[in-house]
């Protein structure tokens, strides 16, 4: 029986999604997929073109998970900095608890290459983040401090999942780090 289309890939992408969580990004091989997908080597060039096309759809599961997270996260009922505190820890603890489809997520080539509207994914996630830093920090240009603020939370991330960061400040925790980058960036809380 012939399975639908929108059935195999979906599950290539599945494979996919699987196999990054298992081994890294550096598994994701056409042909790795296709075959834990159950396919020929040659079935995923049906429905993803390139690899990068591929990639692309494994990385958009990767960033409508986080937005979920994201979501869940904030009710929108604690203050400005408490919900930017809240969507930092969502933001940090996705990365390391999913550090291959991060890698993935933020490769340049796949941000940069547009297919399926990759970047339109993840954009909407840094619109939240500019929106709350407007509501925390009004004096300031939000897209500025917004970005700051995200290469921080992504600088935290990478060097605390290689072990960096807390070999340099001594930290056992991402708690204090997260407080410092929102006081860097947001003011002192309260002063």
């Amino acid at each position: 029986m012939h399975e639908p289309e929108s059935g195999l890939r979906a599950r290539l992408v599945d494979a996919g999604v699987e196999l990054v969580a298992r081994e890294g990004v550096q598994a994701l091989t056409l042909r790795e997929i296709a075959r834990r997908a159950g396919v020929s080597h040659g079935a995923p060039r049906r429905y993803f073109p390139t690899h990068l096309e591929l990639l692309s759809a494994i990385a958009r599961r990767g960033f409508g998970e986080l937005a979920e997270r994201a979501e869940q996260a904030d009710d929108g009922t604690a203050s400005p900095r408490g919900r930017l505190t809240e969507l930092g820890r969502v933001y940090l603890r996705f990365a390391l608890d999913n550090r291959g489809m991060y890698e993935l997520m933020f490769r340049h080539d796949l941000l940069e290459s547009g297919h399926l509207g990759l970047r339109d994914t993840s954009l909407p996630l840094f619109g939240r983040l500019v929106e709350l830093v407007a509501l925390a920090r009004p004096d300031a240009d939000a897209r500025l401090v917004a970005g700051a603020l995200w290469a921080n939370l992504h600088g935290i991330a990478q060097l605390w999942g290689w072990g960096s960061l807390q070999l340099a400040t001594g930290a056992d925790d991402l708690a204090p780090l997260l407080r410092n980058a929102l006081d860097a960036h947001l003011g002192r809380e309260g002063g």
